[in-house]
C-alpha cells in the first residue's frame, strides 16, 4: 500500500507539471481514500481546485487542510491553509470556526509548539490568537519573483511557510551578491514593523513558495482591539534581533547559552528620531547600543570649540561601552542621522551581564583604552577618522 501511495503521488506532481490540474486533482482524491489524514495531500487538493476556479470546494479543502496539518503539529501550515479561507470568500462562521479549532490546538500551547515562530502563537491566548490570524495575509510566489526589494519601503514582516528564496545585496560595482537564504519557518523584515526604513536586502523565491505576510497596519489594527498581540509579537522580534547580535558579535558570541538567554531579556527595542542625541560627550554613559537601523554621526568637541566628525556608524555597529566599561564620562556626542532602530542595554544589565565575566570584561577593557587613546590622538590631531578607528 505505501508503494502504492508513493506512486499515486508521483503521477500526480507529473501530471500537476504537465498542466493537467483535473488528472492530477483525481490522483490526489484518491490518494485521500487511503489516507485521509495525509496533510500534504490535502493541501494539494485545495491548491489544485483553487487554480481551477472551483472557489467554494478550494475553501472546504483549504479547511479540511488546516485541521489536518493542526493535527499533525505544524502550526504554519494550519495558519497559512486557515488564512486562505479569507482570500476564497469563505464565510465568516467558516473562517471563524477554522480560528477557533487552530486556537484550541495551538494557543498557549505545550513546549512542543515553543521552538522557532511557532513560539509566536503558543504565546497568545485563544482571543490573542484568532485576532492575529485574522489580519495575516497568506501569500504565494514563484520562482524568481522577488518578495522584498533592497532600497524599498518597507511595511510588513514575512514568514516563510513553505519553499525557499535567497537574500541578495547590491555590491558597489552594482553587481548583487547572494548573502543568505531563507528556508521554512524563517523570519524576515520585522524592522519594518517599528521602523519607516528602506529594506535592507532583497528576498527572491528560488522554488515556490508560501509566505505568511504581517502588515504594520494591521499589526496595529488588531492591537487596539487585543493589546497583548503587540506586546508578544515585538516581544517575538527583539529576542530574534537580540539572537542575532549574540550569535554575530565576536564578544557576545563567547556567552555561555544560559548567559545569552539571561542577557537577552534585558535589551529593549527603540526607535530613534532624526537629529535625536543618543549619547553626549562628557556626560554619564547610560546604555550600550547597537545600530539596528540608520545611521548616527559621532562626533568630538575639540577644546577650542571645533566639532570633529568621526567615522559614521552604520546598521550593525556598537556604542556606548566605553564610558560603562572605565566608568568614565561619553568620550564622544552620537547623532542620529535619520529615523532609526537601536537595541539599548541599560548600564545595570551591561555591568551584571557583561563585566561579571573576567575574561570577557578584560577583552572590552583593552578594547576601551585602545578607542580612548584613539579619540586622544584625533583631539589632538583634528583628523576625521576612517571605519573602525573608533566607536564611543
Amino acid at each position: 500500500m505505501a508503494d502504492t501511495r508513493v506512486e499515486g503521488r508521483a503521477r500526480a506532481v507529473q501530471l500537476a507539471r504537465q498542466g493537467q490540474l483535473e488528472a492530477a486533482l483525481a490522483e490526489y482524491q484518491a490518494l485521500l481514500k487511503h489516507a485521509p489524514d495525509d496533510a500534504e495531500v490535502r493541501q494539494q487538493v485545495a491548491e489544485l481546485l483553487e487554480w481551477l476556479g472551483r472557489t467554494s470546494d478550494a475553501a472546504a479543502a483549504h479547511e479540511a487542510a488546516a485541521l489536518a496539518w493542526a493535527k499533525a503539529l505544524q502550526p504554519l501550515r494550519a495558519v497559512a491553509a486557515c488564512v486562505a479561507l479569507g482570500r476564497l470568500g469563505a464565510p465568516a462562521s467558516v473562517r471563524a470556526r477554522t480560528q477557533a479549532a487552530l486556537a484550541e490546538r495551538f494557543a498557549l500551547c505545550s513546549e512542543a509548539c515553543e521552538d522557532g515562530v511557532s513560539g509566536l502563537f503558543s504565546r497568545l491566548g485563544r482571543e490573542d490568537f484568532v485576532a492575529l490570524v485574522d489580519v495575516l495575509q497568506a501569500r504565494a510566489f514563484f520562482p524568481g519573483q522577488p518578495v522584498v526589494q533592497e532600497g524599498e519601503a518597507g511595511a510588513s514582516m514575512f514568514v516563510l511557510v513553505e519553499g525557499r528564496a535567497d537574500v541578495a545585496r547590491a555590491l558597489e560595482n552594482g553587481e548583487r551578491a547572494v548573502v543568505g537564504a531563507v528556508a521554512p519557518g524563517d523570519v524576515f523584515g520585522e524592522l519594518a514593523l517599528v521602523s519607516e526604513g528602506l529594506r535592507l536586502a532583497s528576498v527572491v523565491v528560488t522554488e515556490r513558495a508560501v509566505l505568511l505576510e504581517l502588515t504594520r497596519e494591521a499589526l496595529s489594527s488588531v492591537s487596539a482591539r487585543q493589546p497583548r498581540v503587540a506586546r508578544v509579537v515585538e516581544d517575538f522580534y527583539r529576542r530574534r534581533l537580540v539572537d542575532n547580535l549574540l550569535r554575530s558579535n565576536p564578544l557576545l558570541s563567547r556567552l555561555t547559552p544560559a548567559q545569552k538567554a539571561a542577557l537577552s531579556l534585558d535589551f529593549s527595542l527603540r526607535p530613534i528620531a532624526e537629529g535625536e542625541v543618543l549619547l553626549t560627550q562628557g556626560q554619564p554613559g547610560d546604555a550600550f547600543y547597537v545600530l539596528l537601523r540608520g545611521r548616527c554621526t559621532p562626533w568630538l568637541l575639540h577644546p577650542d570649540g571645533r566639532r570633529v566628525a568621526l567615522a559614521e556608524l552604520h546598521e550593525g555597529d556598537v556604542f556606548g561601552e566605553i564610558s560603562l566599561l572605565l566608568d568614565k564620562p561619553v568620550s564622544a556626542t552620537v547623532r542620529a542621522e535619520g529615523v532609526g532602530v537601536v537595541l539599548r542595554l541599560p548600564r545595570a544589565a551591561f555591568e551584571k551581564h557583561l563585566l561579571s565575566q573576567p575574561g570577557l570584561k578584560g577583552q572590552l577593557m583593552r578594547m576601551g583604552t585602545e578607542r580612548l587613546q584613539r579619540s586622544a590622538r584625533v583631539l589632538a590631531s583634528g583628523r576625521v577618522l576612517h571605519d573602525g578607528d573608533l566607536r564611543v
